[in-house]
């Protein structure tokens, strides 16, 4: 019953229109409601895999995006940067990208001349920025651009490297210090596309062909001596998966090149000439013609009985070139480098635990600049200082 004209019944008319404007929309708003829900769901399902790509697949994506791109390993490359800069291009290939692998400096050492020649690598030597072949830059085995002019306006698109540093790319950056080589991330990159090593080309995915199974496995070998310095487990992980893909041919001419006679002699120096203290040995090889004997001369040093940390550093155009060598857990030669060297003016060193390097130019040494400069014998007292530890 509903009373008229005191205005009692027009409330409760209204809530009944209400409600029965609701039931009637019912169906649609439940159903609308349904697709939101599943929308949302689907949507954060996609965002998660979008997140949780694998490096291999966000950085063949990257590359798909540029027509063309410059592959730049560091300076005088070893095999580790030229099996990586073989890997990314193959990636690259794989999404019509054209990759042109550049590096600056030389390719002078021995076995970095064999693992160029016999795998038959297309390299591009750079001395200047404007040399590079395309704008966007991929940085492989070391994080910032060096070694030429200009290297320092450079702002690569992408970084894979191992080695500690602070540089990225602007839109990929792959830097895995606990790994023993920069060759085992690009392995795994394989490994994410869903490449194997006894695949065949398709025209759609990378092809890991023998030649560069052989080159990335050989990689690895170089940059951690055989499976014995500085390995993680993907080192290990990453060579079973290549295995099968290896040319043994290949990895023989690489592993056993030619030596030449002056890198035998300065061999043979620091071996005679070495200056021991402790289970720690130092030697001044002089004046040399081939900056590559030097770490060559550190790997010798490092069979002598009884010692567990070598530095051999020599003298190539008013530049001292070092070398350091370590299996000793008290001893992290990256530190040891660069604090030996570190008041000296346009001086740089640092490295791993288990080897490390560095460049001091000779007249900043001896007082050019605002340090009052060391001789020889007193920098050899520092590098034996900071193996030991004393640091203070």
């Amino acid at each position: 019953m509903r009373y008229q004209g005191d205005g009692i019944g027009e409330p409760t008319l209204a809530v009944e229109t209400v409600v029965e404007t609701v039931r009637s929309l019912e169906p649609l708003v439940l159903s609308l409601l349904v697709v939101a829900v599943v929308a949302l769901l689907l949507g954060g399902w996609w965002l998660v895999r979008w997140l949780r790509r694998p490096p291999g697949s966000r950085l063949r994506r990257l590359l798909g995006r540029y027509d063309e791109v410059a592959v730049v390993m560091h300076p005088n490359p070893d095999p580790d940067a030229m099996a990586c800069a073989m890997g990314v291009a193959e990636i690259a290939s794989s999404v019509d990208t054209d990759a042109t692998l550049q590096f600056p400096g030389e390719i002078r050492h021995q076995e970095n001349r064999a693992f160029r020649t016999v795998l038959g690598l297309d390299l591009e030597r750079i001395e200047a920025a404007s040399e590079l072949a395309a704008d966007a830059i991929v940085l492989v085995d070391h994080n910032t651009a060096r070694g030429f002019t200009g290297a320092q306006l450079v702002e690569p698109i992408a970084v894979v490297d191992h080695h500690p540093g602070n540089g990225t790319g602007t839109e990929f950056t792959d830097v895995r210090t606990d790994y023993g080589a920069a060759s085992t991330i690009v392995a795994e990159y394989f490994d994410d596309l869903g490449v194997a090593t006894d695949s065949s080309d398709d025209g759609d995915d990378p092809e890991l062909s023998s030649e560069l199974a052989t080159g990335l496995l050989y990689g690895i070998q170089s940059d951690t001596n055989y499976l014995t310095n500085g390995c993680s487990q993907a080192e290990f992980d990453a060579c079973a998966a290549l295995y099968d893909g290896v040319d043994e041919d290949l990895l023989d001419r690489i592993a056993n090149p030619k030596v030449s006679d002056d890198v035998l002699q300065i061999k043979a120096q620091a071996i005679t000439e070495r200056r021991i203290e402790g289970p720690f040995a130092v030697c001044d090889v002089g004046t040399i013609a081939n900056v590559d004997a030097i770490p060559q001369a550190a790997d010798e040093l490092m069979h002598l009985e009884g010692v567990t940390a070598v530095v051999v550093y020599g003298e190539y155009d008013g530049t001292l070139h070092l070398s350091g060598r370590s299996r000793d857990d008290r001893v992290h030669m990256g530190e040891t480098l660069r604090h030996a060297v570190s008041d000296i003016p346009m001086a740089n060193a640092g490295g791993h635990a288990r080897m490390g390097g560095g460049q001091v130019s000779v007249d900043h040494m001896e007082g050019i600049g605002p340090s009052g400069g060391v001789d020889r014998a007193e920098f050899e007292d520092r590098l034996f200082s900071a193996m030991a530890g004393n640091r203070q």
